[in-house]
């Protein structure tokens, strides 16, 4: 069993959530490396015991649900769906959909249920990189709102949020609240400091190197950047860099991401069984217009896809609605697939590209209840043939 950060990042599965430093905080920490990821640092010997938390908490070797009737094979846990925005037109502007996220968390601090909010935003000092803030007001929750599509490891800061005083609301990834819920799974006694995990669909953590390029297409120094976001400020946004001097530049979404962004994904990324938040309580997604499959990526108002994975987060959503924090309408589970379509084809193809690495003698991860012999079967022989046998090569050529 793999059970130190250094080797499971050694064979290809670290997500760099950052989550391992739970279980041993004064000897883990998280840093950059060379392929621009987030990745373990362990200072000195980890003991049997931690090594065993290590084991137990990291998302990036096994994940498992539970059976349940609520479970859809590609979606993951559903109590109910929505769409909808925040009510408030600056939290959807600045959203990355409809701020669907940002005005869930607003309500829960506004309403005295959490002291503050552990989540990510682009750094105040390092305009191109991430930092873990804790947001105790609206100005600061703010200050996060929209996507980065760079690494961020945000479960690393659990145990210093776990030292402040007070309840509080976890903002991450799929990966970064899967680490979370296997910790509270372990320490049920901390479902009360952390009532609630929040999470948004991801496609892949891309490299900090991905950033650089951008930085680079717009003819840009990147140590001069003094403000850059990926998306925000309409829907879906654009991504844009300001200098110390004034000089601005912008791309529009569908290029930044799908000519850029996504050619840096983490390698981990790319055999996720969870791409849409599945151990979350709450999770927002672009509720995407377009059709026969295709998003249209044209700029409108923000419009947020929203699934409460549990009853709690069905409860929240239906306060967070009624305190006028948020509009939402519900929406049927089966229409999920024509607005959201690469995380069905992703997931759909994943057990053939898990079979390409054990072929290949690699390091696979362990995924129990999540349904994908089931994917595979409805994505047929041809499919699954065509994605294993392009999976052979990438791995042949490292490239997966």
């Amino acid at each position: 069993m793999l059970d130190h950060p250094e080797d499971i990042a050694r064979a290809g599965l670290c997500s760099g959530c950052g989550g391992c430093v739970v279980a041993a905080p004064d000897k883990i920490r998280m840093e950059i490396d060379r392929t621009g990821f987030f990745r373990p640092v362990v200072s000195s010997d980890l003991s049997d015991a931690e090594r065993l938390v290590v084991g137990s908490l990291c998302p990036g070797i096994s994940l498992e649900h539970q059976p349940s009737q609520d479970y859809l094979p590609a979606w993951g846990p559903v109590k109910s769906c929505w769409v909808g925005h925040a009510s408030a037109e600056d939290v959807r502007y600045v959203g990355s959909s409809g701020g669907v996220v940002t005005g869930t968390a607003l309500y829960l601090l506004e309403t005295g249920q959490i002291d503050f909010v552990v989540h990510v935003r682009g750094s105040t000092t390092h305009a191109l990189e991430n930092e873990v803030v804790f947001s105790r007001n609206r100005e600061s929750l703010l200050g996060g709102a929209g996507s980065r599509y760079s690494p961020a490891a945000p479960a690393a800061a659990i145990p210093r949020a776990l030292a402040e005083p007070g309840r509080f609301a976890f903002i991450g990834k799929p990966c970064d609240v899967a680490a979370v819920r296997k910790m509270l799974d372990a320490r049920p006694e901390l479902n009360a400091r952390i009532p609630y995990l929040l999470s948004f669909m991801c496609a892949g953590t891309p490299s900090a190197h991905g950033t650089i390029e951008i930085i680079k297409k717009f003819s840009l120094d990147p140590a001069q950047v003094v403000e850059f976001r990926y998306r925000g400020r309409g829907w879906p946004g654009t991504t844009a860099a300001r200098t110390k001097d004034g000089a601005e530049a912008q791309m529009d979404y569908n290029t930044a991401w799908g000519k850029i962004l996504n050619r840096h994904l983490q390698p981990r990324c790319k055999i996720c069984a969870d791409g849409t938040g599945e151990f979350a309580d709450l999770v927002g997604a672009d509720a995407w217009y377009g059709k026969d499959g295709y998003p249209d990526f044209a700029e409108r108002d923000g419009r947020s896809l929203v699934i409460a994975r549990t009853l709690k987060g069905e409860g929240l959503l239906g306060n967070a609605a009624a305190s006028g924090h948020l509009v939402v309408e519900t929406f049927e589970p089966s229409q999920i697939t024509p607005i959201q379509p690469y995380q069905v084809k992703r997931k759909r193809s994943l057990l053939a590209r898990l079979l390409a690495l054990k072929v290949m003698q690699r390091r696979t991860p362990r995924y129990k209840g999540m349904h994908l012999w089931r994917l595979a079967v409805s994505a047929g022989p041809v499919e699954n043939l065509k994605v294993f046998l392009g999976s052979v090569k990438r791995i042949a050529g490292n490239r997966l």
